[in-house]
């Protein structure tokens, strides 16, 4: 007969698993403690009685606070791996019990927010409207830390070499194409022809320090011999930049599913200049060491049937 898992043999708490988690969020066992409406010898017994079975240490004891070791990093992140799944596990019940299938939570990156979830989300609504979908569109490196802490359940994003793939699966949608925007009567689009130089001396809406395309976007005119444009806003706030370009002239780059999207309803009009700037190519997301709700499962099949649809992805 096989011998009952370490944490069976240990009648290990939930109550030890928030404990360990406060603290790395307080840095202190006494805080930690008042958060959790508990005394702190409490705290520190039932601290000391998991670091007694698993015989390590999982915190450094600091003069001024506590950090977790290695080891206390990894009880950590399965802690709260375990205590999110526990939660899911109560919603889908409620979900069940109130005649609702469940709900899903979706990140996604402004391109692919603007084609294909609306077609896989207006499937979803028309064929399983018991479902409950929230979107949530950020930059790659905000919604790989979303999937991170549980809190979107797959994403339509990019992976950088910066990040670890090891606990994720990448399936291929897109490259993704940018462009300049400006407002309709931007004196750039009564020109004749647009050089490089032209926009060089613009105003300019870019994405902020540190992101992959705001790089790219001032390579692109130190290739070719240009100083980048000085006068410039970084943000990725889209509301934010539709409005100041139609009060200003200011251009802005942007991926070009987004621009199509502006252009349609008059709002913006592309530059006519193709920029060397392109993106890395995104696809869907998901964790190795998470299982998919059903709910979860059926919006991302409608996501997969869309993109091959719309990019013509072959996907699993």
């Amino acid at each position: 007969m096989a011998p009952a898992p370490w944490f069976v043999r240990a009648r290990l708490k939930t109550r030890q698993l928030t404990l360990l988690i406060a603290i790395d969020e307080e840095g202190n066992i006494h805080r930690a403690a008042e958060v959790l409406n508990m005394s702190q010898p409490a705290a520190s017994k039932l601290l000391k009685d998991l670091e007694d079975m698993l015989g390590v240490a999982l915190f450094e004891r600091l003069p001024r606070g506590m950090r977790p070791t290695w080891y206390g990093e990894s009880l950590i992140r399965h802690a709260r791996i375990s205590l999110s799944s526990l939660h899911e596990a109560g919603v889908e019940i409620e979900a069940l019990k109130t005649g609702r299938a469940g709900s899903v939570a979706v990140g996604a990156i402004a391109g692919p927010s603007m084609t294909l979830l609306p077609k896989a989300l207006a499937w979803i609504t028309r064929e399983r409207p018991d479902l409950h979908v929230s979107l949530l569109v950020e930059s790659s490196d905000v919604l790989l830390e979303r999937l991170a802490q549980n809190r979107v359940d797959f994403l339509v994003a990019r992976l950088f070499p910066q990040h670890d793939k090891s606990q994720l699966h990448y399936e291929a949608l897109a490259e993704e194409e940018v462009c300049a925007i400006v407002r309709p009567q931007h004196p750039v689009l009564s020109l004749s022809k647009v050089e490089l130089s032209h926009l060089a001396q613009a105003d300019w809406i870019v994405p902020p320090v540190g992101s992959v395309l705001r790089h790219r976007f001032e390579l692109m005119f130190q290739s070719a011999g240009l100083e980048p444009p000085r006068q410039v806003i970084g943000t990725a706030a889209l509301m934010f930049l539709t409005k100041i370009l139609l009060e200003t002239d200011y251009m802005a780059v942007v991926p070009t599913d987004v621009a199509r999207h502006y252009a349609q309803f008059g709002m913006v009009a592309v530059v006519p200049y193709q920029l060397s700037c392109r993106m890395d190519s995104f696809g869907i997301i998901t964790r190795r060491d998470w299982l998919l709700s059903p709910a979860a499962h059926t919006v991302l099949q409608a996501v997969k049937a869309s993109a091959t649809q719309i990019y013509g992805a072959t996907l699993d």
